[in-house]
């Protein structure tokens, strides 16, 4: 068990005050209606956006996760580390067509550019990506997290893997049901530092203990570098670059999860300058989180470190090698991290549902009553969640592959369907629809396919299908989602002009962009600059 020393207690002590604190001052607020709940009435800065979003992002699936698969495949997911130029496209392209639609959710935005069955389908998917991926995902970690920081096997005869993670959801749960949008946004400006503070202090903790970053790339070997051969069975480049790609733009520019925090802000401005934010906060990951899990792989080679599974990669370094007065910070940002990525999903998970489902049905209903369902809604996601969890083990054995395998096959249809209807106004309803429908029916098929695979007969045509490369299997559904969004497009009407203004790119009127314009000025460009060439920098580097 980890001795925790009196400074790592005042440390973990003054973290869970400040977490108050912010709680009270929200509660205080009363929130008057949904606008101030689910999206903080609309007035957050961009240090708030881009802190929230950074945080969201950064959950157990990173510390976990991201360490797992340092530990398990080298340099192999940096590729989706570096996707703060993803961020940007969200800031600098989508940002205006959502601030301009004033809307509450991505489902909503579909629906003025398509229709009303768009809208539902997308929130059905929404939801279902929830409880395969961000409950499942994060709540598993935080029973690994809490069982192997604590050392704890077992407590009352029941594995404390459980107990860690139910504590986990009920925890943050309760602030998060009490606060909604702006407990999460408040308190991951709280958590952000926190979190990297602590991060930075294993990596370099490490880095000390291994003997230094050129021991760690002698011991790693090949798995130092992005690129692999097209013939790697799990992350060949004819996949990767463009399957990673994919799977980004769905996550930073379309998923409620994410874009949320955008919706949040007080105007365009302040959306773009919390992306570009978030931008640079996005570059830290790959050093923070993917490295540690490398250094881990050296020290077990050396014979300093015992490790059974890759996922307790990070949770290890912490528990072994961390001096009294620093495991507090560390443990203060494991906390901040599980608790950030449940609270985003809390709140998104109720927003989605009571905006997109329950007020469509029930338009009477006050608004005391729509935040109530939405709490209910959160719950019953979080169930469901924590009941997929034995089934991600068929799936792959490292908690940020698996991650990326199921949302590789949710990605490609809502990306395809995102990306044509704001560049194109051709684009008809019926399109957009069928694609959104066909492609995720497709990718849920490929998931049945891959939990089963090891019981499909050899040769046959399903066994096949499951034996393609999860990256190209994503490259391919997006581009067939795109042939049939533009077949059926071409047989298909068209939505009227006058009902797709300022929602693409040929739509939108000269005031309009006259106003995104007037939003940004040259620092805003100097910054993303910046984020850009360290993305190109980084990719000559380890090439």
């Amino acid at each position: 068990m980890v001795a925790f020393g009196a400074l790592d207690w005042i440390v973990l002590l003054g973290f869970f005050a400040g977490l108050a604190a912010i709680v009270v001052w929200v509660l205080r607020q009363k929130e008057k209606d949904t606008t101030d709940y689910f999206l903080a009435g609309r007035d957050a800065g961009w240090l708030a956006v881009g802190s929230s979003i950074f945080a969201s992002n950064i959950g157990s699936e990173h510390l976990v996760g991201l360490a797992g698969a340092g530990y398990e495949s080298g340099m192999a997911m940096a590729h989706w580390e570096m996707h703060a130029w993803l961020i940007l496209v969200l800031g600098w392209v989508f940002v205006p067509f959502y601030e301009r639609s004033r809307v509450f959710t991505m489902p909503e935005f579909l629906e003025k550019r398509y229709h009303s069955g768009a809208r539902s389908f997308l929130s059905v998917i929404s939801l279902v990506s929830y409880v395969l991926t961000k409950v499942a995902v994060t709540v598993y970690a935080g029973g690994v997290v809490f069982k192997t920081v604590l050392g704890i096997d077992s407590w009352m005869g029941i594995d404390f893997f459980w107990i860690g993670a139910i504590s986990l959801v009920l925890i943050t749960g309760l602030f998060t049901v009490l606060g909604g949008m702006k407990a999460v946004l408040y308190t991951s400006v709280l958590q952000t530092p926190v979190l990297l503070l602590g991060s930075i202090v294993i990596l370099i903790v490490g880095l000390i203990k291994v003997g230094g970053w050129s021991e760690v790339e002698r011991l790693v070997g090949p798995n130092i570098h992005l690129i692999r051969p097209a013939s790697d069975p799990n992350f060949p480049w004819t996949g990767v670059l463009l399957g990673s790609a994919i799977i980004g733009f769905w996550y930073w520019c379309t998923d409620q999860y994410i874009v949320q925090r955008t919706l949040s802000a007080k105007n365009e401005t302040h959306a773009r300058r919390g992306a570009i934010f978030a931008g640079y906060l996005k570059l830290s990951p790959v050093f923070i989180f993917l490295m540690p899990g490398m250094i881990a792989y050296a020290l077990v080679q050396k014979g300093m470190l015992n490790i059974e599974r890759a996922d307790q990669a990070f949770p290890a370094l912490v528990s072994t090698l961390l001096p009294a007065g620093i495991k507090g910070v560390v443990v203060g940002g494991l906390v901040a991290a599980l608790m950030s990525s449940l609270a985003s999903l809390f709140n998104s998970s109720a927003t989605l549902f009571t905006v997109d489902f329950y007020k469509k049905y029930r338009p009477q209903a006050t608004e005391e009553h729509l935040v109530k369902v939405g709490r209910m809604a959160t719950a019953t996601v979080v169930l469901l969640g924590v009941v997929w969890i034995p089934v991600m083990r068929f799936v792959a054995n490292v908690l940020y592959e698996y991650l990326q395998i199921v949302q590789s096959l949710i990605a490609p249809a809502i990306a395809a369907v995102f990306l044509l209807g704001v560049f194109s106004k051709r684009v008809t309803p019926a399109a957009g629809y069928w694609g959104l429908v066909i492609g995720f029916i497709i990718g849920m098929l490929r998931l049945v396919l891959t939990i089963f695979r090891n019981s499909l007969p050899e040769g046959t045509l399903l066994a096949r299908v499951a034996a393609i490369n999860w990256l190209h299997f994503c490259v391919l559904l997006f581009f067939l989602t795109v042939t049939l969004i533009l077949v059926i497009s071409a047989f298909t009407r068209p939505k009227p002009d006058h009902e797709l203004t300022g929602l693409t790119f040929a739509s939108s009127t000269p005031e309009q962009r006259a106003a995104t314009r007037a939003s940004w000025n040259h620092w805003d460009v100097i910054h993303t600059a910046v984020i850009l060439t360290v993305i190109v920098w980084f990719y000559v580097r380890f090439w």
